[in-house]
Formats: C-alpha cells, structure tokens, sequence
C-alpha cells in the first residue's frame, strides 16, 4: 500500500519564505556595498583623472602652437564651430571645439581637430594649429589605421613628414590680396604640388594634405571672428 505524502506544514513555508527574503537582503547589502564603494573611488580619483586628461590635452596643444606664443589657458576659451559648411570644412559631422590661444588677452593662434575622411584605410584625425596671420603653426596625427610602414609615416614618431606643414599658409594674390584657394602648392608633388608622397602609399599624403588645406580655408573664411 502506497504511503501520501503529507502537504508541507506552515512552519516549512515561514522557513522557506524566511530564507528567500535573508538571500535578497544580503544580495542587495552586497549591491549597495558595492555602489559605495565604486562612488567612493571615483569620488577621490576623478579629480586626479581629469587633471591628467586636462595636462595631456595641454601637453599635445604644445606641438601645434608653441606655448611661449600664448599666457592663457586654450581649454578655458573655447567656439564651438555648428554650421554644416564650416564643419565640412573640418571634415566633422559634429560640431567642433576650436580652442583659443591668447597673449595678454590678443590673439595668437587657434587649435582644433579635422578630419581626413578619404584616407587609405580610414578616416584620419589629426590636431591642428593656425596662427592668426592664416600660417600654421603644426599638425599632428591623433588617429588613423593607415598601413603600418607605409602610411603610418604620417606620424610624428615614424617620420617628420607631418612637420612639412609648419610655417606653410595658402597662397594670396599680389594684385587684389585675395585668397586663392586653388593654391596648387598644396598637393603632393606627384599631383604637380610640394609635399612629399611615401614610396608605395600615396593616397594617405593626399588625403592629409587636402584636409589641412580645407582647414585654412576654413580659418581664412572665419576670419578674426575666430576670436570674438
């Protein structure tokens, strides 16, 4: 004869239901322990982060404008650029942050980020400084997946082909002091201009030329208003 089982008592449910609420409560101690713990470590290690970024920000401003040519701080003085011409320009879809330098309070120089958007293998962001007078004062490379040993050499470390740019502006016409933006200059020497193509990789110049180009066109079309 086959024995019932008999219904769990009340006691065996309490304890059930007892047991599943004390798991809940420690899990979420445990959760909330660890919240705490998390905003405590980014509460006293932010401010150390941010002083970082904000010093290396600093630091790569310095290689495209030399900082004996400004007093202020170029993080603190910013426009930022929305216009759809003007950011294309830029080769941006977003608008752009131009970061202002001043010495004692007069101009001395503009930088921001474009973007090469017809590279070999990708888009090219480069940082880029512009002195008042439309000459640039440096460009660097802040990122790109050109082909290592070929159009990697637009970096700084690999070769000093970006540090062509330096001293270089677009050419004015001597009889009416107009801008000429087909400056045939600014191409590389291959395309009949003056900068130099790599051996093997001609696309990545080509694209970073045209881009520094656009640029300073961009700079001479806003002009003074720059640093209003």
């Amino acid at each position: 004869m086959t024995e019932k089982s008999s219904p769990p008592s009340n006691g065996s449910s309490n304890n059930l239901v007892k047991h599943m609420f004390g798991s809940a409560f420690k899990l979420s101690l445990f959760m909330f322990v660890c919240i705490i713990l998390l905003l405590g470590v980014y509460y006293f290690t932010a401010p150390k982060i941010a002083h970082e970024h904000r010093e290396a920000m600093l630091k790569t401003f310095n290689k495209v404008l030399p900082p004996s040519l400004y007093n202020n701080i170029p993080l603190e003085d910013t426009l930022i650029i929305t216009d759809d011409k003007q950011r294309a320009l830029l080769g941006s879809k977003e608008p752009v942050t131009i970061y202002r330098a001043r010495l004692d309070n007069q101009p001395a120089g503009v930088i921001f980020q474009l973007v090469a958007t017809n590279g070999y293998s990708s888009h090219i962001t480069l940082l880029m400084g512009v002195l008042p007078n439309g000459t640039v004062s440096g460009v660097r490379v802040l990122n790109h997946r050109e082909t290592p040993g070929l159009g990697d050499k637009i970096e700084e470390q690999k070769d000093d082909w970006i540090l062509s740019f330096t001293g270089r502006s677009l050419q004015v016409s001597t009889a009416n002091n107009q801008l000429i933006a087909s400056d045939p200059r600014w191409a590389v020497k291959k395309d009949g201009g003056e900068f130099d193509q790599f051996t093997g990789a001609t696309i990545t110049p080509r694209a970073v030329v045209a881009a520094v180009k656009k640029a300073l066109l961009f700079v001479h079309q806003r002009g003074d208003t720059l640093y209003e």
